[in-house]
């Protein structure tokens, strides 16, 4: 099934730029991620806009799968170019943004993971603050149009209120990661307010699909059926997560960047949305739909083996995005089902594993 957008009777919510792709440079740092790679190719298909994306290739993960994914990218050329660069290192993307003059950035870079934030603090510090930080400073410099970047579910940390809305206070991080990611909305309203900057920060809820991260849930758990092993499923399966399709999550991160802020009262073209699903599922559900594909699939051929564990340092019980400002300013509205999305990676699972 394919998702559904409604793009015309928007109700603006706020007053917006249009802009437009056409003979337009695009950045987009973290482009050999996940999202970020989905999203160079979507803004390759469906505009003649120039792409530049940038990424170190960090070994957080196998960066065999970094590299199929700039493999997918590589067809696009001239129109697409890569530089391996570190968002962090200034001299490397002043002299980006000197030569290449992008009229939006989407700044996707950042280390990701939660648990991995407890061990390896210094790399979100270097990535998610000091590269954040230079990315401003060189749209301050370099002025762009639209700077779009990615903030996190996680700041909402122990949030009881549900579904999470971007009125909620988020002062209480319960891990670094979630920290970092809410300095980042605070660097960026100062840079907006102070230099004029239109900037828009995405707070992502739990995205999967193909050529997704590994350290995900649903991969790790895929990882461990294939070799026969049990999966581990925290605070003993009571939880929910918005699991939100790639497609989707793109064609809403291309919405928005198509509409830039303008000014606000306090004189900060600057906003910040939810992007996720709005319909949590349990971790169950979800274990269960990933073992009937992967099941289909032939990629396992007995029902998985579950462990039980309470919950984890720096985990939230539930994630539950309220998009209602982004169904109203840009008319997102995701439409693909977990049965389908979850089908897709496996069958991508399938053949770039050969199982």
């Amino acid at each position: 099934m394919q998702a559904v957008y409604f793009l015309n009777a928007f109700c603006y919510s706020g007053l917006m730029k249009a802009i437009s792709f056409d003979n337009k440079t695009i950045l987009v740092t973290g482009a050999a991620g996940f999202i970020g790679s989905y999203l160079c190719k979507r803004l390759l298909e469906t505009t003649s806009a120039t792409v530049i994306g940038v990424d170190c290739i960090t070994d957080y993960y196998d960066i065999s799968l970094k590299e199929e994914r700039l493999s997918m990218l590589s067809s696009f050329a001239p129109r697409f170019a890569f530089v391996k660069a570190d968002i962090a290192d200034r001299a490397a993307m002043e002299t980006l943004f000197a030569e290449k003059k992008p009229g939006v950035v989407v700044n996707l870079a950042a280390q990701a993971g939660v648990r991995y934030s407890i061990d390896n603090p210094d790399a979100y510090i270097h990535s998610n603050m000091l590269g954040f930080y230079t990315i401003l400073e060189l749209c301050r410099h370099y002025p762009v149009e639209h700077l779009v970047y990615a903030s996190s579910s996680s700041v909402y940390g122990t949030n009881k209120k549900v579904p999470y809305s971007t009125e909620d206070k988020v002062d209480n991080p319960v891990s670094l990661y979630a920290a970092t990611k809410k300095s980042n909305e605070l660097f960026a309203h100062a840079y907006a307010k102070l230099y004029k900057i239109p900037c828009t920060g995405l707070r992502f809820f739990t995205v999967y699909g193909p050529m997704g991260r590994p350290d995900m849930a649903y991969f790790k758990f895929t990882n461990k059926l294939v070799k026969g092993e049990a999966i581990q499923i925290y605070n003993m399966g009571d939880m929910k997560r918005d699991f939100t399709y790639i497609d989707d999550i793109v064609t809403g991160i291309v919405n928005v960047m198509k509409r830039a802020p303008e000014e606000t009262e306090d004189g900060a073209p600057y906003k910040v949305y939810n992007i996720g699903n709005n319909k949590p599922e349990s971790l169950m559900y979800f274990v269960e739909t990933l073992e009937a594909c992967l099941l289909k699939e032939g990629i396992i051929t007995s029902p998985a083996k579950k462990e039980l564990l309470p919950m984890q340092p720096g985990d939230v019980y539930q994630t539950y995005a309220d998009v209602t400002d982004l169904q109203n300013d840009f008319g997102f509205k995701p439409a693909t089902p977990l049965s389908e999305g979850l089908a897709k990676f496996a069958a991508w699972y399938k053949g770039y594993y050969k199982k």
